[in-house]
């Protein structure tokens, strides 16, 4: 064989690996004894298949849902109404000593961000007066 001139090779450049399709080989016949339960049903035909698949589909059939679990049925107000309720019976509801400190540290948090807004708008608004109004 010559020398393949790309890779310096007498065997045209092949690694072992490339020479061998890395598939194992498939047997020529099947063999008809000793099957499983499974080899013994008759396959579906692509139509049979189909039809299943527009049952499944239809009203009458499963609900499909994104996530593939379930549907929870439906309640209506009422069933929202109690949930709401249930909801509420699981909530750590403040003491009053904790109620007062809370309601004193938001007046003061609002206090401080109407002066912020009130020392702006002056300090703006004389801006504008003095030096872009005064032509």
């Amino acid at each position: 064989m010559a020398k393949n001139s790309r890779s310096g090779r007498k065997d045209g450049g092949r690694s072992s690996s490339d020479r061998t399709s890395g598939k194992p080989d498939a047997p020529t016949s099947k063999s008809k004894g000793g099957g499983d339960a499974a080899d013994a049903a008759p396959k579906k035909t692509r139509r049979e298949r189909a039809a299943e698949r527009r049952q499944a589909v239809q009203a009458g059939g499963k609900t499909k849902s994104q996530t593939g679990g379930k549907k929870e049925k439906r309640g209506g107000f009422i069933r929202f109404v109690g949930e709401c309720a249930a909801e509420l019976r699981k909530v750590d509801w403040p003491g009053q000593k904790q109620l007062i400190s809370a309601t004193i540290a938001v007046l003061v948090a609002v206090a401080v961000v109407g002066a912020y807004l009130w020392a702006a708008d002056e300090a703006l608004s004389r801006l504008v007066r003095n030096v872009l109004l005064a032509g």
